[in-house]
């Protein structure tokens, strides 16, 4: 028998991967010509910014709109699930902090984040390939050091 919420996460993340692929973002130079900001000013000297990064955050701000409208209120049953499973927490401390700035770090050095990475690898781009091991290492290094 198919597993209802295993064949969701599949389909959802096989669309996020394809929007990925086709928006372009799994090339790390259009994220590294966003994040140029000098390019702004003086393109002749630092390259030209790029703002193809600004309608894809617009278009995922549009699908989130849509689905948070369509999703049952709580109180009621989600689809997949027995209950909405929502943090509690609303703080902002140290931790958070440091994992924000050090994702930030990466994704200006290396051009990528989790999901564009992991779309970036079935091309078999050694920097991809780097990236998600990167990755691996430091959330395992997170799980033996903070907890």
């Amino acid at each position: 028998m198919i597993n209802k919420k295993l064949l969701a996460a599949l389909c959802a993340g096989a669309l996020f991967g394809v929007g990925l692929v086709l928006s372009g973002m799994t090339q790390p130079a259009r994220i590294i010509g966003f994040l140029n900001l000098a390019g702004l000013f003086d393109p002749a000297r630092f390259g030209r910014w790029d703002p193809s990064l600004v309608f894809v955050m617009g278009g995922a701000v549009l699908v989130s709109l849509v689905a948070f409208a369509v999703t049952p209120r709580p109180g009621r049953k989600p689809w997949l699930a027995e209950s909405f499973m929502l943090p509690t927490r609303r703080d902002v401390d140290a931790p958070l902090l440091l994992g924000a700035a050090l994702f930030g770090v990466g994704w200006g050095l290396g051009g990528y984040c989790p999901g564009p990475a992991l779309a970036s690898m079935l091309t078999g781009g050694p920097d991809a390939l780097i990236f998600v091991a990167s990755l691996a290492v430091g959330m395992w290094a997170a799980r033996r050091f903070t907890s």
